[in-house]
C-alpha cells in the first residue's frame, strides 16, 4: 500500500505524519510506503521545520532526512490513499483530480476534522505531533484490514 500525506508546505504536519506512520507500519512489517508533499512549492528540497523534527524526536521518531516535495498530479496514479491535513489542502488537491477514482483517494487525515497548522505558534508542535501519532496508530488498524 502506498500512502501520501499532504499539508501546505510539507515542512510541519505532513512530515510528522509521514515519519510516524512509516515507522509504525515498519514495526508491524506491513510493507507500506508512506511519503508526504505540500500543495505549495515554497519549501521544495528543504528538511522539515526544526520544531517538527524536535517534536517527532520527543516522541521517538526521526524525520530529519525527509525533504519537502510539491504535490504533483501524477501522485493520483502513484498512491492508494492521499490524506490531507485540512480542508484547504483537501480543496487544492481535489481541484487537480481528473477522475472520480482520483477524487475517491483523497480524504482528510482526521476523519471529520483538521490538523491545525503549528507553523506560527511554537506551543502547538508538541500537541499536534501527539494528535498525529494517535491518528497514525488508528490508521494502522483501519487500513490493515
Amino acid at each position: 500500500m502506498k500512502i501520501l500525506i499532504v499539508c501546505l508546505g510539507n515542512i510541519c504536519r505532513s512530515p510528522l505524519a509521514h515519519g510516524i506512520l512509516q515507522h509504525l507500519a515498519n514495526q508491524e512489517n506491513l510493507g507500506w510506503t508512506v511519503h508526504s508533499a505540500g500543495t505549495g512549492n515554497w519549501h521544495v528540497g528543504n528538511p522539515p521545520d526544526r520544531r517538527s523534527v524536535l517534536a517527532a524526536r520527543n516522541l521517538g521518531y526521526d524525520i530529519g532526512a525527509q525533504r519537502a516535495r510539491h504535490f504533483n498530479i501524477s501522485f493520483f496514479e502513484e498512491y492508494d490513499h492521499i490524506l490531507v491535513m485540512d480542508r484547504n489542502n483537501f480543496a487544492d488537491v481535489l481541484q487537480l483530480a481528473k477522475t472520480q477514482e482520483h477524487q475517491d483517494k483523497v480524504k482528510l487525515f482526521l476523519i471529520d476534522d483538521e490538523v491545525i497548522d503549528p507553523y506560527y505558534d511554537n506551543d502547538l508542535f508538541d500537541p499536534v505531533s501527539r494528535q498525529v501519532e494517535l491518528r497514525c496508530k488508528e490508521l494502522i488498524k483501519e487500513l490493515r484490514k
